[in-house]
C-alpha cells in the first residue's frame, strides 16, 4: 500500500494556493462572477480579529460558498495581506484524505516559517467530510488565537448542530442561501426595471412590470443558482445540471452518509413528491401513501431534507391564529424554486403551478430572515391565508399576506372575503392588508379595510432586498 508523501501534499497545496507565487494574477474564472450581496457581512466576519472565533460558512450546494471564499481571499490580497499568509484547503480533495486540519496547517507554517502569533488566514472548504471536524477546529481556534479560521460546508443543519454543540463560543455561523431575487436582478444587469420606493409603504415599483415578470419566471426556472445565471447551457439543461449535480448528490451521497440512510430510492421518491407539491398543503397520511413510506420513517426523512436545506415546513394555524394541538397537515416549500423546474420541466407565466411556485419564491426569500419560524399559513373551513406573521410566546398575529398570481383579485371582491374574516376574527384595527397580484399596483378600500395590491415579483424583490439590508445593518451593530 502506497502512502501519500509530504512532498505530494506540499505540491498540491501550492497548486491550490496560487497566490503564494510572486507573479500571481487574480483568477479570471472567479473574477467574472459578481460578488454575492452577502459578501460584505461575510468579509467583515473574516477580518474581525477582536472576537476569537472561526467563521462557519454554511449553505446548500452550488450557491457560491467557494466563490465567496475566493472573493474574500482576493479582497485580503487587495488590502495588502501577503499571499503567503493565506492558506486554502479543500477537504474533499483526495490527496488530503486522512490529513488532519492541524497537520495541514503545520505543513503550511513550516513552509513559510510562520510563527504562532502571526496574522494568518486559514480557509477549510467542505469541512463536513472530515470526521469530528468541530473538535479539531475548536482546538485550533484555542491554540492559534491570532489566526482567523474559516470553514465551509454544504450540510448546513448538521454543521450548525455540531457548531453549536462543540463550538460554543468558538464558532460564528454564517448562512449563505440560494440566490435571492434581488441578487438575480443585479446579476443579470436588469436593475433599470426597479424603481426605488417613494411612499411610506416602502415597496419598490417597476418601470416595466411585464418585463420584470419575465425575469421572475426565469428566476423560478434557474435563478437560484449563481452559476446558472451566467450559462445558457446550464439554463437549457437545468434538469441535468441541477438534478444531477445538486439534488442527487445531496440525496444519494450527503444525507445517506450523514444519517446512515439505507433505502436511497425511498428518500429520492419522497423528495420528488414534495417538490411536485411545493406550496400545497399535505398531510402525513396522504404523503405516507403517495411516497410509500411509513409515518415514522417519513418524519425522519422530512427532518433530514430540512437539515440539508432542501425544504422548509410551514405549519398551520386556524382563523383565530391558534396552532393545532395535533399537527397532521402542513405545507412544504422548496428552499429554491428552481429545483422543481429541474425535476419536472420549466414553467411559464400561464402554468397551472404558478400560484404555488409564486408562494414558494416568496417563502424562499423569507427563509433568509430571522423571523422565518414565526411565519404560518391559516386555514379553516371557509378560507385560507397564505402567510401570517405571529410574534411572542402567545404567537399573536401582527400582519398577513395573501399571495396571488392574477389581477382578478383586484376586481373580484369575493376573493378578499377570507382576508376580511381573518382581519375581524383577530381584532386587527390599524393594519393594511397586503395582497400580491400579477401586474396591478394599487390601493383600495373594501368593507372599510385598506388593501394594498402589489405585483408578486415586486413583493419578492422588495422582501429579498430589505432582508439583506437589515442583515448588513445588524452586522455593523
Amino acid at each position: 500500500m502506497f502512502e501519500i508523501s509530504e512532498n505530494e501534499v506540499r505540491e498540491r497545496l501550492y497548486f491550490d494556493n496560487p497566490w503564494w507565487s510572486e507573479d500571481y494574477i487574480e483568477n479570471k474564472q472567479i473574477s467574472q462572477y459578481p460578488k454575492r450581496s452577502y459578501f460584505k457581512p461575510f468579509f467583515e466576519l473574516v477580518t474581525d480579529k477582536d472576537i476569537k472565533r472561526a467563521v462557519i460558512l454554511m449553505g446548500p450546494r452550488r450557491v457560491g460558498k467557494t466563490v465567496l471564499v475566493f472573493h474574500a481571499i482576493q479582497e485580503l490580497l487587495n488590502k495588502g495581506i501577503p499571499g503567503k499568509k493565506i492558506i486554502y484547503l479543500s477537504i474533499e480533495t483526495p490527496i488530503y484524505t486522512g490529513l488532519s486540519l492541524e497537520k495541514a496547517l503545520k505543513l503550511f507554517l513550516k513552509e513559510f516559517d510562520h510563527k504562532r502569533d502571526d496574522d494568518i488566514y486559514v480557509f477549510y472548504d467542505e469541512i463536513q467530510y472530515l470526521k469530528n471536524w468541530e473538535v479539531h477546529l475548536k482546538s485550533l481556534v484555542d491554540s492559534y488565537p491570532t489566526y482567523k479560521f474559516v470553514a465551509t460546508g454544504s450540510a448546513a443543519a448538521a454543521l450548525k448542530l455540531k457548531s453549536q454543540e462543540s463550538g460554543a463560543g468558538r464558532f460564528t455561523d454564517f448562512i449563505l442561501p440560494p440566490l435571492t431575487f434581488s441578487e438575480f436582478i443585479r446579476f443579470i444587469n436588469k436593475e433599470e426595471l426597479i424603481i426605488e420606493p417613494n411612499s411610506h409603504h416602502n415597496f419598490y415599483k417597476s418601470s416595466n412590470i411585464d418585463k420584470l415578470n419575465e425575469e421572475f419566471i426565469n428566476y423560478l426556472n434557474y435563478g437560484g443558482y449563481p452559476e446558472a445565471v451566467f450559462s445558457e447551457k446550464i439554463q437549457s439543461q437545468s434538469s441535468r445540471y441541477i438534478k444531477s449535480d445538486i439534488i442527487d448528490k445531496v440525496l444519494l451521497r450527503d444525507l445517506p452518509s450523514l444519517y446512515g440512510i439505507q433505502d436511497i430510492q425511498e428518500l429520492n421518491r419522497l423528495f420528488s413528491v414534495l417538490a411536485y407539491n411545493t406550496g400545497r398543503e399535505i398531510s402525513y397520511d396522504t404523503l405516507s401513501k403517495s411516497a410509500g413510506i411509513s409515518k415514522n420513517t417519513l418524519r425522519k426523512y422530512l427532518e433530514y431534507l430540512e437539515a440539508a436545506f432542501l425544504i422548509k415546513r410551514v405549519y398551520r394555524i386556524d382563523q383565530n391564529a391558534q396552532r393545532l394541538k395535533r399537527i397532521t397537515t402542513f405545507k412544504v416549500y422548496l428552499t429554491n424554486p428552481s429545483m422543481r423546474a429541474a425535476l419536472f420541466g420549466n414553467i411559464e407565466t400561464t402554468s397551472e403551478f404558478m400560484g404555488e411556485l409564486t408562494e414558494t419564491a416568496i417563502y424562499s426569500q423569507w427563509l433568509h430572515s430571522d423571523i422565518i419560524d414565526n411565519l404560518f399559513y391559516a386555514r379553516w373551513k371557509k378560507g385560507e391565508i397564505d402567510l401570517v406573521y405571529c410574534s411572542g410566546e402567545q404567537l399573536k398575529p401582527e400582519w398577513f399576506l395573501e399571495i396571488k398570481w392574477t389581477d382578478r383579485v383586484y376586481t373580484d371582491n369575493s376573493l378578499l372575503e377570507n382576508c376580511v374574516e381573518f382581519y375581524h376574527k383577530n381584532n386587527f384595527s390599524d393594519i393594511e392588508i397586503l395582497v400580491t397580484t400579477l401586474t396591478i399596483n394599487s390601493i383600495k378600500k373594501y368593507k372599510n379595510i385598506d388593501f394594498i395590491f402589489i405585483p408578486s415579483s415586486i413583493y419578492t424583490y422588495t422582501i429579498s432586498n430589505n432582508i439583506l439590508e437589515y442583515k448588513i445593518k445588524s452586522n455593523k451593530n
